[in-house]
C-alpha cells in the first residue's frame, strides 16, 4: 500500500482538498473491483467513480475516485503485485511513482529496491511547430460554431465551443505554454490549469476573467472577440519566443467571417 502524487511531493501545492493517492498492489485485483464494500472501511461514502479494468504499463489496473461525506476524497488504484516486481527492475520509475510516493504497508518487502522518486515526471515540455499550430486551428475552427450557434441561439453549443474548446482546451494550453517559457519548463501544473494564475500576470488573468460572461447572445458575442484578441496576444508571444510562425492569414480571415455572421439577420445570406 503506497501513497503517491500531490501529498508526497515537496514541490506540489498541497490543501485541505487535496486528494489521497493510494496504490494497493495485490495478488487478485478482481474480488476488489466486484464487491466494493470495503470502501466503507475508510469512512462514509458519498459518491463513487467507478473506472473498468483496463490495461496499465502492461498489467490489468482499474481505479475507485471516491468522496467521503467528512470531504475526504481519496483515489484508489488496484495493481496485481506483480506490477511492483515489474517497476523495481525498470531503470526509471513509472510516471505515477516518480511524481513522489511513500511507502504504507509492504509486508511482504515488494517495494525493496524501488528507486526514489526524481519529481520530474510530467513536467511540460516545449510544443513542437506542429502541435502549436494545430492548437491556432482548432481553438479559430472552433470560433467559427460559436458564431453559427449565436446566429441560431444555441445556448449550450455556444458555451462548448467558446468556454470549454476555445477557452479551457486552447487559450490555456497557450497561457501554460507561455508561462512555461518564463520558468524554463520547470512548473508541474495540476490538472485542468490548476495553479495557472499564480504564475501569470494580473493583468492578463483580468483579461482572461473578462471573456466570461452570462446567457446573453450580444455579451458572447463581445467574449468571443475579447477570447480572439487575449488568445492572439499570447500565442503570438510564444510563437515568438519558440521560433514559429502565427497563422495570421487564419486569424485574419476567420475574423473577418465571424464579423459578417455577426451583422446577418435571418433572411440574410452569408456572401
Amino acid at each position: 500500500m503506497l501513497l503517491f502524487s500531490s501529498r508526497t511531493n515537496p514541490t506540489a501545492s498541497v490543501d485541505i482538498f487535496s486528494d489521497y493517492d493510494i496504490l494497493f498492489a495485490v495478488s487478485d485485483i478482481h474480488p476488489f473491483h466486484m464487491d466494493d464494500h470495503w470502501l466503507e472501511d475508510f469512512g462514509r461514502v458519498l459518491v463513487v467513480y467507478r473506472n473498468p479494468i483496463g490495461l496499465e504499463y502492461g498489467f490489468e489496473s482499474f481505479g475507485f475516485i471516491t468522496h467521503y461525506q467528512d470531504g475526504t476524497k481519496i483515489d484508489y488504484c488496484f495493481y496485481p503485485v506483480e506490477f511492483l516486481r515489474w517497476a523495481v527492475q525498470q531503470p526509471r520509475l513509472p510516471d505515477d511513482l516518480d511524481s513522489g510516493y511513500r511507502i504504507l504497508v509492504d509486508k511482504d518487502c515488494l517495494t525493496n529496491g524501488l528507486k526514489p522518486p526524481t519529481y520530474t515526471a510530467y513536467l511540460p515540455k516545449p510544443p513542437t511547430e506542429r502541435e502549436y499550430r494545430a492548437i491556432v486551428e482548432e481553438f479559430f475552427n472552433d470560433s467559427i460554431y460559436v458564431a453559427k450557434h449565436l446566429w441560431r441561439d444555441n445556448l449550450f453549443s455556444v458555451k462548448l465551443s467558446l468556454d470549454h474548446i476555445m477557452k479551457f482546451q486552447c487559450l490555456r494550453k497557450m497561457m501554460e505554454w507561455r508561462m512555461e517559457i518564463g520558468q524554463n519548463w520547470s512548473v508541474k501544473l495540476g490538472a485542468g490549469g490548476k495553479g495557472l494564475k499564480k504564475h501569470v500576470e494580473p493583468a492578463l488573468w483580468t483579461e482572461l476573467d473578462n471573456t466570461y460572461v452570462g446567457a446573453g447572445i450580444e455579451e458572447n458575442w463581445d467574449a468571443l472577440f475579447k477570447t480572439i484578441y487575449l488568445f492572439r496576444k499570447v500565442a503570438c508571444g510564444v510563437a515568438d519566443r519558440l521560433g514559429y510562425t502565427y497563422p495570421d492569414n487564419i486569424d485574419r480571415g476567420v475574423t473577418e467571417l465571424l464579423n459578417r455572421v455577426k451583422g446577418l439577420k435571418n433572411y440574410d445570406k452569408l456572401l
